[in-house]
């Protein structure tokens, strides 16, 4: 029964993300997760953390901050009104109250690279922006991807993914040996074709740590099929940034900032596409325990 819980629920996270720019209605999230109203605000809560609405308010919230960052050619006005923002001050209240300062500030303080955005410790442990002191990093992180990287542009065909969610950085390691207990009976983790992977459907950038939702899962070319808690997408084929990376785990978010900081340099704009990760091996069995993995950004 928890399996059917997770699977309902997946489907309104789902539905939601997709539909942010629209008019969302509880009755049909309700209807999409196959629950009555107060049973979903119930279990929504109970797997997620959060009630419905709260969700969809910070989901909101987000796509508005990336805009701002990354859609100077759009007004604050005309942002806010894409998310169902209809008034500014109703806007820039519920902003403030997410990211700790109005979104005109938000905007203003960052210079529209999305390298030059970081989290830092403070007091509400949102987003706050550094610009000298990150600034002098940058060309760390440029050295640290001529060193560790080697990146190329590649087209990616449609891709079959069986997968649980995870929400939060609590817990992953147990989500991929979950992941690996279903899979290594079949056989899949044995097959050339077939690795572990991991799908981001939030950015550290703008969404607290605990609430970042990532699919932890197998990726294949070939058709799998999924049973128990264990659900299937597909990540659709297109054109990729890959960095090929042979890193400690403790290096994955510097490896991720300075390839997004080559793709900004190299004039490529992030596909409206979630990045993912691809493994190669297991880490442990590495005599450096380093983890051999791709990183896919995709691109227009």
């Amino acid at each position: 029964m928890q399996e059917e819980y997770i699977k309902r629920i997946n489907k309104a996270l789902k539905y939601i993300d997709e539909n942010l720019d629209t008019q969302l209605c509880l009755h049909t999230i309700s209807n999409i997760a196959y629950y009555s109203p107060f049973h979903l605000h119930r279990l929504f809560k109970a797997i997620t953390n959060e009630t419905v609405n709260a969700y969809i308010t910070r989901k909101r919230i987000e796509k508005t901050a990336i805009m701002l960052v990354h859609k100077k050619e759009y007004t604050i006005t005309e942002i806010a009104n894409k998310y169902g923002f209809n008034s500014n001050s109703t806007f820039s209240r519920t902003f403030k109250k997410i990211y700790g300062q109005s979104p005109s500030a938000f905007r203003k303080l960052n210079m529209g690279n999305f390298s030059n955005i970081s989290k830092v410790n403070s007091n509400n442990g949102k987003v706050s922006f550094i610009t000298e002191e990150y600034l002098c990093n940058i060309n760390n992180l440029k050295n640290w991807i001529k060193m560790n990287a080697k990146i190329e542009i590649k087209e990616m065909p449609k891709m079959n993914l069986a997968y649980v969610t995870q929400i939060g950085v609590n817990g992953i390691d147990g989500a991929f040996r979950k992941m690996i207990k279903w899979a290594v009976p079949k056989g899949l983790l044995a097959q050339k074709e077939t690795n572990m992977c991991r799908v981001f459907y939030d950015s550290f950038k703008f969404t607290d740590v605990d609430k970042v939702r990532m699919s932890i899962g197998i990726i294949s070319s070939q058709k799998l099929i999924v049973d128990g808690e264990v659900e299937l997408t597909v990540i659709e084929k297109g054109k990729n940034i890959v960095g090929h990376f042979i890193i400690e785990p403790k290096e994955f978010e510097k490896s991720w900032e300075s390839l997004f900081i080559w793709m900004n340099d190299n004039g490529y704009k992030k596909a409206d596409k979630h990045p993912f990760e691809i493994y190669h091996n297991n880490f442990n069995e590495h005599p450096e325990k380093k983890c051999i993995v791709d990183f896919y950004i995709p691109i227009e």
